[in-house]
């Protein structure tokens, strides 16, 4: 909402300057989002009277003019302005004078003729941001030699406020001054409206068909008006300080006092109007040709004003170009009415469009104003264009219309939400100065809501006001009192953020992708994957639930891809959906994905790509956080993602956990890949799930060390090898590793060399060889007896 401070201040005037009424107006809960000049700084310029206007001897599109300025003698000045008159009362920016843009007047000489002085434009008074292309042409009454600053009232600001969508009453200056009056405690002066008188009796016949979405509708038929007449000087600046146009007096008149009350309006011309004017719904197939030329196909659900031929406009929000007022137009249908909220809602914006109107019906506009406001606009149209205006026709539904909002305020409540006990009487008078009937009782006070605050509906929102107009800067400030413990930490449990961290530190970048995916694409990785299916998605490659991670990775890859990231390690946490709405489990998993060179490029850097060992490293990265990496295991198994001889099974304590592999490559061909891409899922609540460390004393004796070759098949995990000596080492055995793989001369074909290291320690002595010895052998029998296995000579 953007309006004048002088028009405000004339209905209602507090003793605060222009940024203390700014700032009192904020305080209240109205943001006050600008306050700026209406007008460009400049001086010495007066209001003068053109009493001569000849021919430029020496320039055809110059004039020679003598103009009366109040200095006593008449100023010769040369002028180019198409519009220049005899009898003109115009601007006169005398020699000397300071124009916007710090241009001064200076006497000149133009083609032989002295020019001592500019009548001036709008556009070069900084009234106008476009280049006028005449004169300012003044009322007939403007006082010749009157300072046009002064007597134009420029000395004005504009003040922007930006409301919250529950308080359209404040979308007018009648609003605006009543928050004001509020606040100060002043009364605010109304325009007196009156009652027009009718001239005629003639009507023209109104029909509602949609009575709950507009239940309140008038119109007036007024005959004669002179459509080409000027609008006053005063209501177009009223208009320009409000950010409106000039049009023509009709549609100035009608956003006058859309402004001045907050009620919108619409003018018909009459000679477009056929039978009847019908409030309805749009029917299939109708069109509409809006004022802004825009050709739209009604929707079902738009509410429309229409005649006996089809729709004039789309009601509160914009009219047809067919019915508006034009320059022809002699009698005209004036409309007033008020819409429910909800059957404008998203209207303007199905539309592609955003009006003043549209603006305010969304918000709610007082259902008791219509009547007003068309009185209104009748007694200024008459005032301007002239006309002889009919009876009012009214059709209103009160089972529709707004009922009243009764509110009880508790005392205790209000206490208890301010922080402080306010008098009763202030209360009672704050609630009775915002325009509510009020009744006190024992409890607090029963408070009806005015018709223009449909936005008071509960006790809550009689609080707000109470404190806002009480003055939230007067309210006690109080540090919160709590009692706040201490949250236990589960050493247990890794979190989530440290398991990020780790990620990031190995080199990963984190992917935040769509809970939806292409059916396609995970179709293509999970071919029996079984996911919610959207019923409405917001576009076709987004409309199942993932079930998996690895398609909104692989989307990501692609992305990278396609911009020549050719080194890709990204990861992502996040839930998928398994299984069909009634049975759907929601399951938190962790997700990677690595493509390309292993290192950074670099001087010191190979050019060797990630393969499934260098994503498994990292992995263990993880699983090693949770302080249990003996619960997990890696066995071979297939998954149709996935490389058959690359790909394993992430287990548990036993139970499936998740999958790494690489992309299979009939998938990787599908999916249009040509790099090698190794991924892996596990979840998220296993790798969260840890064991508490506990300190294990160090032994003081020494060590004993045994390194042991085993001979076995080329297709044994070496993870069975460690599990049969870990179950033969004895107690007292504190590490086992893998330290060599070796398939080559020496060792027979399908057999690969497995060396593994084994380490000894005890905690109260030192161990002998005899009994490390017969450890040795019973790793030796059961791996040869279980596994096959040959010691390697």
């Amino acid at each position: 909402m953007k309006f004048s401070e002088q028009w405000l201040r004339e209905w209602v005037s507090p003793q605060l300057d222009t940024q203390a009424l700014a700032d009192q107006i904020t305080m209240a809960g109205l943001e006050v989002d600008a306050v700026d000049p209406v007008a460009a700084a400049f001086d010495g310029v007066v209001v003068a009277e053109v009493l001569e206007k000849i021919q430029h001897p020496d320039a055809d599109k110059l004039n020679v003019c003598r103009v009366e300025d109040g200095s006593g003698e008449p100023v010769q000045v040369v002028c180019g302005a198409p519009n220049v008159a005899v009898g003109q009362k115009v601007p006169f920016a005398r020699v000397g004078a300071v124009l916007p843009g710090d241009f001064k007047i200076r006497k000149a000489t133009l083609r032989g003729q002295e020019s001592r002085g500019m009548i001036c434009s709008a556009s070069e008074l900084g009234l106008e941001e476009e280049t006028s292309p005449g004169i300012l042409e003044l009322p007939a009454d403007a006082p010749v030699g009157e300072d046009f600053r002064g007597w134009m009232g420029l000395s004005d600001h504009t003040i922007e406020v930006d409301l919250t969508p529950n308080r359209g009453d404040c979308l007018s200056l009648k609003g605006m001054a009543r928050e004001v009056g509020v606040l100060n405690r002043l009364t605010v002066t109304w325009p007196d409206v009156q009652p027009v008188a009718a001239t005629h009796d003639e009507i023209f016949p109104v029909r509602v068909e949609d009575a709950e979405h507009c239940p309140r509708y008038i119109g007036r038929l007024i005959k004669g008006v002179d459509v080409t007449a000027e609008t006053p000087l005063w209501m177009v600046e009223r208009l320009r300080r409000s950010g409106i146009r000039s049009i023509d007096p009709v549609v100035d008149v009608t956003n006058y006092v859309m402004l001045e009350l907050g009620q919108p309006l619409h003018a018909f011309d009459l000679a477009n109007l056929h039978g009847a004017v019908v409030v309805r719904l749009a029917r299939v197939g109708e069109q509409l040709v809006l004022l802004d030329g825009q050709k739209v196909a009604l929707t079902d659900g738009t509410l429309v004003i229409a005649d006996e031929r089809g729709p004039l406009a789309i009601a509160g929000v914009m009219g047809g170009e067919h019915s508006g007022v034009g320059a022809e137009t002699r009698d005209i249908f004036l409309e007033s009415a008020f819409f429910a909220p909800l059957a404008i809602a998203g209207q303007a914006r199905g539309y592609g469009l955003h009006t003043d109107a549209s603006h305010r019906f969304e918000r709610g506009v007082d259902a008791e104003l219509a009547r007003e406001a068309a009185e209104r606009a009748t007694g200024l149209l008459l005032q301007i264009t002239g006309g002889e205006p009919g009876p009012l026709v009214e059709v209103a539904s009160h089972e529709y219309l707004p009922a009243e909002q009764r509110v009880h305020l508790r005392a205790t409540r209000l206490e208890q939400a301010l922080g402080k006990a306010l008098p009763a009487e202030e209360v009672t008078e704050i609630l009775q100065r915002l325009g509510m009937a009020v009744d006190v009782d024992d409890q607090g006070w029963r408070a009806v809501a005015p018709s223009w605050r449909f936005d008071i509906v509960i006790e809550e929102d009689l609080i707000e006001e109470v404190a806002r107009i009480h003055g939230y800067n007067r309210l006690p400030v109080r540090r919160p009192q709590a009692r706040l413990e201490l949250r236990p930490d589960h050493e247990a449990h890794t979190p989530l953020g440290r398991l990020r961290r780790q990620m990031v530190a190995r080199g990963f970048y984190e992917a935040v992708t769509y809970s939806f995916v292409a059916p396609e694409l995970q179709g293509a990785l999970l071919p029996e994957a079984v996911s919610p299916v959207l019923a409405n998605p917001i576009s076709a490659d987004l409309s199942v639930m993932r079930a998996s991670l690895f398609p909104g990775l692989v989307r990501a890859l692609e992305h990278n891809l396609n911009r020549q990231q050719t080194r890709v390690r990204l990861f992502e946490t996040g839930l998928v959906f398994r299984g069909e709405l009634d049975d759907l489990q929601q399951l938190p998993m962790l997700g990677a994905l690595v493509c390309g060179s292993r290192e950074p490029e670099g001087w010191s850097a190979n050019r060797e790509t990630v393969d499934f060992f260098d994503l498994k490293g990292d992995l263990e990265s993880l699983l090693a956080m949770g302080g249990e990496p003996d619960v997990w295991r890696f066995e071979p198994a297939e998954h149709p993602a996935l490389h058959p001889g690359q790909c394993a099974r992430i287990l548990h304590r036993g139970e499936e956990a998740g999958w790494i592999g690489t992309l299979h490559p009939a998938v990787r061909a599908r999916l249009g890949l040509k790099l090698d891409v190794v991924l892996f899922e596990v979840r998220l609540d296993t790798l969260t799930h840890g064991h508490v460390p506990a300190f294990t004393p160090l032994s003081r004796f020494p060590e004993v060390r045994r390194d042991l070759a085993f001979l076995v098949d080329e297709h044994l995990p070496v993870q069975a090898l460690l599990d049969t000596l870990r179950g033969q080492a004895g107690e007292w055995l504190t590490e086992s590793h893998l330290f060599d793989v070796y398939q080559g001369k020496g060792v027979p074909e399908g057999r690969k060399s497995v060396a593994l290291g084994l380490t000894w320690q005890h905690p109260s002595r030192t161990l002998n060889d005899e009994e490390i010895n017969q450890l040795v052998d019973a790793i030796i029998t059961e791996s040869r007896q279980h596994l096959g296995a040959e010691l390697r000579g």
